[in-house]
């Protein structure tokens, strides 16, 4: 059976060979003899392996095997492109093999095609479960053979150039991205730069600031008290709170600069800089679309509602408790314990600790409890961030 096997072979081979060289052309780009792809055949019939191995080494590199073991090591060593795996061997059968292979997800694209004598459907529908890509029955014709080689080549190297595609597009959407990102960031620097420029007496309030939201908020987040706080969400709490007094830039220079107390009407036109900011902030969301507003909800939050007081006494729009954003929550114990350590025309800075005395005197009133609980317990913290950011 052997001798007619070998005959159907070289009656087969310009035909089957001619299909297998296209593949590889498709594969490789080219045909070169040093570029062939390789072909592991195992079986534990050393006749069977010299049969393939004499159909297949015409157009392939035919590495062999012959048991499972063998042939998973040998894997491990040297990847082939494909296997011809039989499927009753001793020790390691075909099946465990496959499933070994597939279960690693250094060899899971590895194509096998069982050859097997094995014709009931059970044995193909149990192939096919341990991830086998096709089924080839002995006695075998070469042309078969060398064809479905072929054609499993082919796919392996058209899902992989899907592969690479794909991978190549994220990393291009991924810097997309990115550069919007940074643009949105540019974006908003430029923003709260302009307020800074009005109000050069607040100096490094707005770094202090930013850094002071994002302490709390991990804070709140480690201690359980505000699972939904994660890394991300956190980050986007802390690039909002620069914009707190965006609306700034819309209050008059009498009025902002002015050196001491503000009258009522002065006070009232000061106040408004938090519905100026949100007003800003919202034109400029709706010319970003959706992705804008989301980006900049936050902001809107922050801006608007920083001065609002948990007993409902704030402004502009008396929200009480768990009514006011939490943004604008951190927001207002991070500005308020920022300005009270800080130099201004009007008033010299507080020792940290008078501030953090009222901080915690107006836990409840002023403050979210659960917010002022995070200032008192990162005291020393603080003292760097104040350190850090000196005006």
């Amino acid at each position: 059976m052997n001798a007619d096997f070998a005959t159907l072979a070289t009656l087969a081979a310009p035909t089957a060979a001619a299909a297998a060289a296209a593949a590889n052309a498709t594969i490789a780009g080219t045909a070169a003899a040093d570029h062939r792809h390789t072909v592991l055949v195992v079986d534990d019939t050393p006749a069977n392996v010299n049969l393939l191995a004499n159909v297949l080494d015409k157009t392939y590199r035919v590495q062999v095997a012959t048991s499972g073991q063998k042939a998973l090591d040998l894997v491990l060593r040297q990847p082939p492109d494909l296997i011809v795996l039989d499927v009753m061997m001793p020790g390691l059968d075909g099946y465990e093999v496959c499933r070994r292979l597939k279960a690693d997800p250094g060899t899971q694209a590895l194509p096998v095609l069982f050859l097997t004598a094995l014709t009931r459907p059970e044995d193909e529908t149990r192939g096919f479960e341990c991830g086998a890509a096709d089924f080839i029955h002995k006695p075998f014709n070469p042309v078969t053979v060398l064809a479905r080689v072929a054609t499993h080549l082919q796919l392996r190297a058209l899902h992989e150039a899907t592969r690479q595609r794909a991978r190549w597009l994220q990393t291009e959407l991924d810097q997309r991205l990115r550069d919007v990102d940074q643009l949105r960031d540019a974006t908003l620097h430029v923003m709260v730069s302009f307020a800074e420029f009005r109000d050069q007496e607040t100096g490094n309030h707005v770094r202090r600031t930013q850094e002071c939201v994002r302490l709390l908020a991990r804070w709140l987040r480690d201690q359980g008290l505000r699972p939904e706080l994660d890394d991300a969400r956190i980050e986007q709490l802390a690039r909002s709170a620069p914009l707190h007094d965006i609306g700034k830039i819309a209050i008059p220079d009498g009025i902002l600069l002015k050196p001491g107390p503000l009258t009522a009407e002065e006070m009232t036109i000061m106040r408004s800089h938090a519905m100026h900011g949100w007003e800003m902030l919202r034109r400029a969301a709706d010319r970003m679309g959706p992705e804008g507003a989301l980006y900049l909800s936050d902001g809107m939050d922050i801006a608007r509602h920083h001065h609002e007081r948990w007993d409902g006494g704030g402004y502009p729009d008396r929200l009480a408790g768990e009514d006011i954003p939490l943004s604008a929550r951190l927001m207002a114990v991070a500005d308020v314990y920022d300005a009270l350590i800080s130099r201004r025309p009007y008033k010299p800075p507080m020792p940290r600790e008078q501030a953090l005395q009222h901080v915690r005197a107006e836990s409840g009133r002023h403050f979210d409890p659960l917010v002022v609980r995070a200032l008192l317990a990162n005291a020393e913290a603080l003292a760097s961030i104040a350190e850090r950011w000196r005006d």
